[in-house]
């Protein structure tokens, strides 16, 4: 007599991570992941709101439309290839680098900033 092996169960403590919670969304998991992440979800609230949250930023993004770079950025990200390294360990040579330069400059940069330039 062969016994068919049971479906892997979720532990009491045992919560899905946030990538399973993505892949579940998106349907992106095979059918034995996802069922038992449904069954898991029956029974665990926490993971349940965490499902429900990702869903719900799913459509937010969906709904939110094309989002543009401004060229300032564009051009920053496109110095990074080119940009050579003085001597000093610096992409200028005078102190400041451009892990720095690109840093400052993209922190300027919020979603919001990007919608409003659209």
């Amino acid at each position: 007599m062969t016994q068919v092996p049971r479906p892997r169960q979720f532990g009491s403590t045992e919560h899905l991570a946030s990538e399973a919670v993505a892949a579940y969304v998106d349907g992106e998991l095979q059918m034995n992941a996802y069922l038992r992440a449904a069954q898991h979800l029956s029974v665990c609230a926490e993971c349940a709101a965490a499902v429900d949250a990702q869903q719900h930023a799913r459509g937010a993004l969906r709904q939110s439309g094309e989002i543009s770079m401004p060229s300032s950025l564009l051009g920053v990200l496109r110095q990074i290839p080119t940009c050579q390294p003085a001597s000093d360990g610096t992409a200028d040579g005078n102190g400041t680098g451009l892990r720095s330069m690109f840093s400052a400059r993209a922190a300027s940069y919020s979603l919001t900033t990007w919608r409003r330039r659209r």
